[in-house]
């Protein structure tokens, strides 16, 4: 017995293996989709990427997202933004030119046209948002430590605890936490100390001045390694969980782009597994 297909049957067959194949589709071939840069035209910073060959970074090193290797062996960078770089480039198909910048400079470079992207991580702010865009791929956030053999410290089982009359903090005065501070710890003694260069008031600390004092996620890990008998807060993953004084991190790029913007968004997240993978690594070799 014959079966006749009629152009009807035909149309449903094709449409539910079209159906079928969708949803099988694997994600791999998705982030493929979305990592594919846009046509000539669509973008005019793309265009001009890639009619000068290649991709020119603001570089300067900003641990543990941008490393510079001065040893003379090996990459000169690495990290997560250098990771992140490199794909752009890759994805672009064209080279990595890298421009040093400074802390003054790593903006102002992207609305002087002197770069494509500043790969110097940078912290998200109301003020820079209204300059550049930002490609987000991690966070900054800040932890409290305390000597582990203060009791006043030791007690505390999160940083709301330190938030007592008979809590003594410690900031720099003029330091990127003393707002923070200030409003974070109502209830406790404050005590602010000159800038000593340090990352953060140690002395007042080890000296039994202070019972705790703020310190960036980052600098903490090196903290810990140089000065012994220190504890911190919150103290899940060594701190670098914490979400105080959270602030979002990334690359940046000049405003009124939106379809470079968009395609280095998608980029990223694609990328991300691989960025927080990077970041772990860097943080583990400073320990």
């Amino acid at each position: 017995m014959t079966h006749h297909h009629t152009p009807a049957g035909n149309r449903r067959c094709r449409t539910l293996l079209a159906r079928t194949l969708l949803t099988l589709l694997p994600l791999s071939m998705a982030s493929a989709m979305a990592q594919e840069a846009p046509a000539p035209g669509v973008s005019p910073r793309i265009d001009a990427i890639r009619k000068a060959g290649e991709l020119r970074v603001g570089v300067l090193q900003n641990a543990p997202w941008l490393i510079e290797n001065t040893t003379g062996q090996g990459p000169a960078w690495s990290g997560p933004a250098w990771l992140l770089a490199n794909e752009y480039a890759r994805l672009l198909k064209v080279k990595l030119t890298l421009v040093p910048v400074s802390h003054e400079t790593k903006v102002p470079v992207l609305a002087a046209n002197q770069v494509d992207m500043t790969i110097s991580p940078l912290g998200e702010t109301p003020e820079r948002l209204k300059v550049v865009d930002f490609v987000l791929y991690s966070k900054t956030s800040v932890c409290m430590f305390g000597r582990a053999d203060n009791a006043k410290f030791a007690k505390a089982e999160s940083v709301d605890a330190l938030n007592s009359p008979d809590v003594t903090i410690a900031y720099f005065t003029g330091g990127a936490e003393e707002g923070w501070v200030k409003e974070r710890f109502p209830k406790a003694k404050l005590r602010a100390v000159a800038s000593s260069g340090a990352t953060a008031p140690v002395e007042e600390i080890m000296a039994r001045r202070a019972d705790a004092a703020p310190i960036n996620r980052v600098p903490w890990v090196g903290l810990q390694r140089k000065v012994k008998g220190l504890a911190v807060l919150p103290n899940a993953n060594n701190c670098q969980d914490s979400t105080e004084k959270a602030s979002p991190v990334g690359l940046a790029v000049d405003r009124n782009q939106p379809a470079y913007l968009e395609w280095l968004r998608a980029v990223e997240v694609t990328q991300q597994p691989k960025l927080d993978a990077d970041e772990k690594r860097v943080l583990s070799e400073m320990q």
